[in-house]
């Protein structure tokens, strides 16, 4: 589902860091847990601390502007958006609602992993699904990512097997109830009874695994698509990290690409030129008949509107642009060089155009 953090926040794209954060701390201390009991009260908690979190860093809200929601979310797991976050409470509270356990639970997750991938000028303009392979480290098939023998594990005594420790802080804005995580389970809630020998207690093994991803059309080279979940598995059933797949977008024999459009050259005779004609020309999709008017000149364009790319965010296409080449005959037989006197003959009298006209026309 699509996220307008603007109307989440109920600010606008021109409002100040001041009124952000002031539109923040208002939400979210009507929808704090700790004060709100609500149905729902959590989740809208959530989502205004995200909002922020995005808004009220410059670059990320550039990013989040410039690319739409779509496109953002392609480039920013919830961790990039969290990262150097500190809302008004602190920080702890957050990352525990998101993540299940906070910032030391989150050693235990895997790392990101990077594939890039080649694909042709026109799959880039379609769209396509595709399955790669990526050699990683997966979750233990014998203990099933506890780390311990046949998956068996014990319940903490220290936490009692919730992982987390409470406490209550004391803020400006009243008394906050903050869960840390257990240092001693690092918030799993359970130990390892006996060390699986496939993995060596570490949860995963080296694996190759098929991954089935779906690049939209509108990428170009450099775009990045994020794949959450499918980097390497945590430690011990931590959180898996997310895969980015690295656009490489081959060049068009024909086409040449600008932003979203696409531009083409065509050449077309003198006489054509002149005339007027109707010519075939490729777009990406189809053959489209384009009608050349009489007169023409060289390096004219003529736009082709919404045959080029799709705009990452879902919203239009852009334009292809065909740029016509008139072609000077080089090589000229008697006929030809006589007709050419004829009409240089013809332009002491009339304007050039006029006198090919004439000419040609009869």
């Amino acid at each position: 589902m699509t996220k307008d953090y603007y109307e989440i926040l109920g600010v606008s794209k021109d409002s100040s860091k001041e009124e952000i954060k002031k539109a923040y701390k208002k939400l979210a201390l009507k929808y704090h847990p700790d004060r709100n009991k609500e149905q729902g009260a959590e989740d809208k908690f959530k989502q205004i601390s995200e909002a922020y979190a995005v808004l009220s860093d410059e670059k990320k809200k550039s990013n989040y502007d410039r690319f739409g929601p779509e496109g953002f979310n392609q480039q920013y797991s919830q961790e990039d958006i969290f990262k150097g976050f500190e809302d008004i409470f602190g920080g702890g509270d957050i990352f525990d609602m998101f993540f299940g356990g906070g910032k030391r639970r989150n050693s235990n997750r895997g790392s990101d992993l990077r594939y890039d991938i080649e694909i042709s000028f026109e799959d880039a303009y379609n769209g396509m699904t595709k399955e790669i392979k990526v050699e990683k480290l997966d979750s233990c098939e014998n203990c099933s990512g506890t780390g311990s023998e046949n998956g068996k594990l014990i319940s903490c005594e220290q936490c009692d097997g919730r992982g987390q420790i409470r406490y209550v802080r004391q803020t400006p804005l009243g008394a906050f109830a903050t869960t840390t995580t257990c240092n001693k389970c690092m918030g799993e809630g359970k130990q390892i009874k006996n060390r699986c020998e496939n993995c060596n207690g570490k949860g995963r093994t080296s694996q190759i695994k098929t991954i089935k991803i779906k690049i939209p059309g509108g990428v170009q080279t450099g775009s990045q698509l994020r794949v959450s979940g499918d980097g390497e598995a945590g430690l011990r059933g931590g959180r898996s990290g997310d895969l980015y797949v690295v656009i490489f977008v081959q060049p068009s024999k024909i086409f040449k690409r600008e932003e979203n459009d696409i531009y083409l050259d065509v050449p077309i005779s003198f006489s054509d030129a002149a005339l007027g004609c109707e010519i075939k020309t490729p777009t990406v999709e189809k053959e489209v008949t384009l009608k050349i008017p009489s007169g023409t000149q060289s390096n004219t364009k003529f736009r082709l509107k919404g045959k080029g790319f799709s705009y990452l965010d879902g919203y239009g296409r852009g334009d292809q642009y065909v740029n016509i080449i008139v072609e000077t005959p080089t090589k000229l037989t008697k006929e030809h060089k006589k007709l050419f006197e004829d009409l240089k003959n013809l332009e002491k009298e009339k304007p050039l155009l006029d006198k090919i006209l004439e000419f040609v026309k009869g």
